[in-house]
């Protein structure tokens, strides 16, 4: 049986996107892109709502890029090879390989595909993994810490959530961010 990974950046007061819906603040330094990589080389299926599919698509899009740093190059390479499950009610298709429609969220649906995989599920977008921890299906929750105070957003854990969690690890990286990995007890 596969985990489902929520893993994401965040504001230091817990923002994924600022009260405009920009998350320029949020640019991983490469040593913290590395640990995405990492992490997206264990993925074999993403899970995403429509903004986080059209965020993510541009990895499809610079995968073929010649210039592209080697960190960079790396992540398109790992995010091109896995499948995409993209949940909207709006899109006809997904516009990429490897990616399919499903116009809503079910959780029985989510618990058979972890049942099936042979590789671990991250699930994008807190709107999306909001849905996803309310029922019990995330395994493990990666937060991505950055040093920066944004005052509104969207919420990268939805409010009303009550989950025990063990700590798996914590580091810094070189621009103040500090990785949070906990395992859903």
């Amino acid at each position: 049986m596969a985990r489902l990974v929520y893993a994401t950046i965040c504001s230091l007061d817990g923002y994924v996107n600022d009260a405009q819906g920009e998350f320029d603040w949020a640019q991983p330094d490469e040593q913290l892109h590395d640990h995405f990589t990492d992490l997206a080389r264990t993925i074999g299926t993403y899970l995403y709502g429509r903004r986080m599919h059209e965020t993510m698509v541009v990895w499809e899009d610079l995968y073929g890029t010649p210039v592209l740093p080697p960190h960079l190059r790396t992540f398109a390479e790992a995010w091109v090879a896995s499948d995409k499950v993209v949940y909207s009610g709006t899109l006809d298709e997904p516009g990429i390989p490897r990616a399919r429609i499903e116009r809503e969220f079910d959780a029985d649906d989510v618990r058979h595909l972890k049942d099936r995989a042979d590789r671990d599920l991250g699930i994008g977008g807190p709107t999306l993994a909001a849905h996803a921890l309310t029922a019990g299906l995330v395994d493990e929750i990666q937060l991505a810490v950055v040093p920066a105070i944004v005052g509104a957003g969207t919420r990268a854990l939805p409010d009303g959530l009550r989950l025990d969690l063990e700590l798996l690890e914590h580091r810094t990286f070189p621009q103040g961010s500090v990785l949070l990995r906990y395992a859903v007890r």
